[in-house]
């Protein structure tokens, strides 16, 4: 049975949605929306889909999703928000600003919509777990420039943080993402070396790792955070393992840490909102069944 039966399968003719990655076994977007499913007494099913990172497989992807009657769209995860936008029949302004997709809904008519809530996912897991957190208080710190980065710095910038300083791995494509953010009135962005990410940290606010280090089966994020304020908040959208190794040395010196459980509880509410047609809150009882769906 490939992956798409399987799919349809365990939908038994329910409206259904799915996440989509390489790899998705890691994903607990399952877990949160088969919450909210189960909460609201809805008869749908969401699942997961591994999809190999090509386009021809992103192809088959949009294909499967148009001729199935019953699916609703999806959830995207690494390594197919960017890919995923050209196939696309149209995509929210958001998304288009950002560059990237993290949620595609089908409409009655068949079309396709990209759309982009990591943004929002992200501020507002950030406003309930650090909001003595403000955007204008100093720097920002962005480890990362991936699909994900771009949510959080545009989202950053529409707050009205007043500096961002970047740092990745690849250089040039910091640099493409500081040029495609940089607000017009003056704030900057500042993209720095990787080797010299712990000299950044220096006097900000917020320090933001948008990177999989730290993930699980991904090697660790090694930053020196000496120079990072005490009064920083630490936010490393991770999310498996929920206590990474950066969130664990920043919590050993006084740090306010925040986990990406937030964030993506957060952003699938606008993807289950439109799929199954029934407006979502985040309470503490799902986060305790996501984070219990983790082991953690």
């Amino acid at each position: 049975m490939t992956p798409y039966e399987k799919l349809v399968h365990d939908a038994a003719g329910r409206p259904f949605a799915a996440i989509v990655g390489w790899p998705v076994e890691h994903s607990r977007s399952p877990a949160l929306h088969g919450y909210w499913l189960h909460q609201h007494d809805i008869d749908g099913h969401y699942g997961r889909l591994p999809v190999q990172p090509n386009r021809e497989a992103l192809e088959e992807l949009v294909a499967f999703l148009r001729r199935t009657p019953n699916a609703r769209g999806c959830n995207l995860t690494l390594p197919h928000k960017i890919g995923i936008m050209p196939l696309l029949d149209r995509l929210h302004p958001t998304a288009e600003r950002i560059g990237a997709v993290n949620t595609v809904i089908k409409h009655a008519d068949g079309t396709l919509e990209g759309r982009n809530s990591d943004g929002f996912g992200f501020l507002e897991a950030l406003k309930y777990n650090a909001p003595h957190w403000s955007p204008d208080a100093g720097p920002v710190a962005v480890l990362g420039a991936g699909g994900a980065a771009r949510a959080v710095v545009a989202s950053l910038v529409d707050a009205g943080v007043p500096e961002l300083r970047l740092v990745n791995r690849t250089k040039s494509a910091a640099i493409d993402l500081g040029v495609a953010f940089t607000p017009d009135d003056g704030r900057r962005i500042v993209v720095d070396n990787w080797e010299d990410r712990g000299r950044v940290l220096k006097d900000v606010t917020l320090l933001v790792n948008t990177t999989a280090l730290g993930m699980h089966g991904q090697p660790p994020l090694d930053i020196d955070l000496s120079l990072l304020p005490r009064s920083a908040a630490v936010y490393d959208i991770v999310y498996v393992p929920l206590e990474t190794g950066l969130l664990a040395a920043a919590r050993s010196r006084g740090n306010r840490c925040i986990d990406g459980l937030g964030m993506l509880l957060h952003q699938g509410r606008v993807g289950f909102e439109a799929w199954f047609g029934r407006k979502v809150e985040v309470t503490a009882a799902q986060r305790r069944a996501v984070a219990a769906d983790l082991g953690a």
